[in-house]
Order: C-alpha cells, then sequence, then structure tokens
C-alpha cells in the first residue's frame, strides 16, 4: 500500500533533493527516484493542476444524493453509497485508478467528481480501491490488492451485521446496499489494465464456493495503458496536449512498474500480444472498453479490442470523439468546456447503460 502520508507528502513542495540524497531518476512534475530508493511524489508541475490531487475527505451525511466512507483494511477502501429507497440492492463498481502504477491515490478530487457522479447515475455502490504504487512494489502487487479487494467485499457481504469490524457502522451500510452478484470493475489508464488482469484472475478461481455469492459480471476499462514495445501509430502521431500523460510518462512508470528486466510487450501491459496466454483461454466477463480518439495509446486500445472480438469475448467500445487521455477526470474541462462536458455525460451513460445490461 501506499505510505500513510502520502497524500500529505504530494502536497508538501519539497523541490530540492533531502540532504544526503541523490536524485538518480525523475519523471516531469509527478516523481524523484533517490539513489537509496526512496520515492518523492510531490507535484512539481504547473500548479494549477494541484487542485486537482487535493484528497477529499470522507462524509457521513448526505452531498449531492451519496455518502462517502473509508473502511481502512486490507486493502483500504473508499465506498460512495447513493441515496436510494430502503431495502433496495445496487450494483457494484470497483474502481482500480490510474496513475501508471507509480502515482496517485482514490481520494483525489479527480476520480472523486467523476466516481461521485457515477455512483448516483447508475445508481451503484462504488468501492474505489487503494493500490500499491511502483517502484516500491511492482506488479503483480497491483493485480493482488484488486483480487485481495474482491475478497474483502465478498467477507463483508458473508459477515453477520454484528460481527467484528474496522468500521462496522460503514461496512454494514455496505452490506445493506451492495448487491454483491453484481459486481463490475472499472479502470482508468493503468488500472484499465488491472480491470483485464483482475478480472481473469478471479474467473481462473472461479470454482463452486470460492467467490460466491461475490460475481464479477463485467469489466470497463477506461483509456487502458495497453502498448507494445514498439511504438503504435498513435504513440508516433498523436499530440502531447497534458502534463498528465507524456510517451515519457508511459515509458519511465512502466519501466518503474513492470517485473524486473520485462518489456512492454509483457502481458501485463500487452494481454494480446504473443507473451500473453491465448485471449480464447483467459475467462474474461462482457468488456465496455472507452477509447479516446486523441489518445497516445488509441491503437494498441483498438488492436485489444479486436483481439478480444477475435477470441469470441463480448466485447463494446465507446470512441470518445476528440478526447485525450482520461479527459473526464479533469474537472475543470469537464465543468467549462461543453464539448469535454458532453463528452464525459456520454461515458456516464454508457457506463449505466451497460451495468443496467448485465
Amino acid at each position: 500500500m501506499a505510505p500513510a502520508n502520502a497524500q500529505q507528502a504530494q502536497q508538501q513542495p519539497q523541490v530540492c533533493a533531502p540532504a544526503g540524497r541523490k536524485v538518480v531518476d525523475a519523471v516531469s512534475g509527478w516523481l524523484r527516484v533517490f539513489d537509496d530508493g526512496t520515492v518523492d511524489r510531490t507535484w512539481t508541475g504547473p500548479p494549477e493542476a494541484l487542485p486537482l490531487m487535493q484528497p477529499v475527505p470522507p462524509y457521513a451525511e448526505p452531498r449531492d444524493g451519496h455518502t462517502l466512507h473509508d473502511l481502512p483494511g486490507e486493502p483500504n477502501l473508499r465506498v460512495y453509497l447513493p441515496q436510494v429507497a430502503n431495502g433496495e440492492r445496487l450494483p457494484v463498481i470497483v474502481q482500480l485508478h490510474g496513475g501508471g502504477f507509480c502515482i496517485s491515490h482514490p481520494s483525489w478530487l479527480m476520480y472523486h467528481q467523476f466516481y461521485s457522479r457515477l455512483a448516483c447515475a447508475v445508481p451503484a455502490v462504488v468501492v474505489a480501491v487503494e493500490l500499491p504504487l511502483a517502484p516500491e512494489r511492482r506488479l503483480p502487487a497491483h493485480i493482488d490488492t484488486g483480487v485481495a479487494a474482491l475478497r474483502r467485499l465478498r467477507s463483508i457481504a458473508l459477515q453477520p451485521d454484528d460481527s467484528d469490524n474496522d468500521d462496522p457502522a460503514a461496512a454494514a451500510l455496505l452490506r445493506e446496499a451492495a448487491d454483491v452478484s453484481r459486481v463490475f470493475l472499472i479502470g482508468d489508464s493503468s488500472g484499465g489494465n488491472l480491470v483485464h488482469l483482475v478480472a481473469a484472475e478471479a474467473g481462473r478461481n472461479d470454482g463452486a464456493d470460492n467467490w460466491a455469492p461475490l460475481r464479477v459480471a463485467g469489466g470497463i476499462p477506461i483509456h487502458p495503458g495497453f502498448v507494445r514495445a514498439a511504438r503504435s501509430r498513435s504513440e508516433l502521431e498523436s499530440k502531447e496536449d497534458s502534463v498528465f500523460f507524456t510517451l515519457d510518462m508511459l515509458d519511465k512508470f512502466l519501466a518503474y512498474a513492470l517485473p524486473e528486466g520485462a518489456t512492454k510487450d509483457h502481458p501485463f501491459t500487452c494481454p494480446m500480444g504473443p507473451q500473453a496466454p491465448p485471449l480464447e483461454s483467459v475467462p474474461l466477463p462482457p468488456m465496455l472498453v472507452s477509447v479516446a480518439e486523441n489518445d497516445l495509446v488509441r491503437d494498441t486500445n483498438l488492436e485489444y479490442c479486436d483481439a478480444l472480438r477475435a477470441a469470441g469475448k463480448e466485447v463494446e467500445v465507446l470512441i470518445n470523439r476528440g478526447m485525450g487521455h482520461s479527459f473526464y477526470l479533469n474537472k475543470y474541462a469537464v465543468d467549462m468546456d461543453p464539448v469535454t462536458g458532453e463528452r464525459a455525460r456520454e461515458l456516464v451513460d454508457a457506463i449505466k447503460s451497460f451495468v443496467s445490461r448485465h
């Protein structure tokens, strides 16, 4: 897991290297790696982007039709509960956050503004998972944590109301509201990779008593970080118009996150490639894949969708016309630019429709 003070550290500018330590590598704006192996994730990019990374505290009193609860544990969970009629049970959307496996936290405003909206629009219980961060913890740690989150949801669903829990009140609310027979994995960017990888892992262990009553009913990778070692045409031709996703970030984050010695052809980043198990053999639920038209990794995203179809998997594709990578997480653009706002609405509507049909 990320250290408990990670959020606070990211908000405290520390431009100079601490005494006695030397910066050996960096990703502009996002992180610095020191010669002793420690990492500083203080944001040093454009200051106007910093508010998107501020943590939103939980609240038990309803706001905009929902409440927000933190459930500390293994792993830490953040739960959005929309207000619904007493006794109504809702599907569960499990969010696996992006950040190239190396940065970000589910409490950040950029995630909060989208997933609080999604919880009310579907409606669904949204459970955001705090993932480990590379390079301190490389893959498959993130996959293991995603599977552990499903295990924890199942455990909570099976617990009696008076059982011991880190936060019995919040766990009871989750247990009462959640229909864990309809769990949907959703992930942003590298979290989109985890949707595929966690769903596959859950499917491989789908014995009679392994998961019941929990069932993964669908997966929603949004702008997943699927790539190959060789550059795609969109990587070479697309304009890098955002500090939130550049080729340098893509290369360095994956070098930090993949197992030592692996290339981007590894199954974690290229599940449609020759190093990965044949997709026909991979147990996957129905998928809704969102692809941004102007994304650096657009072409490999589309290649993944084509490979799913060729393998006989159920897949729907939503193209976000005129949009770049993870555009919907930029609250300012969504609120102020009519086109971006409309594309975000289309994404929410597509997710709502997909969940309602599975």
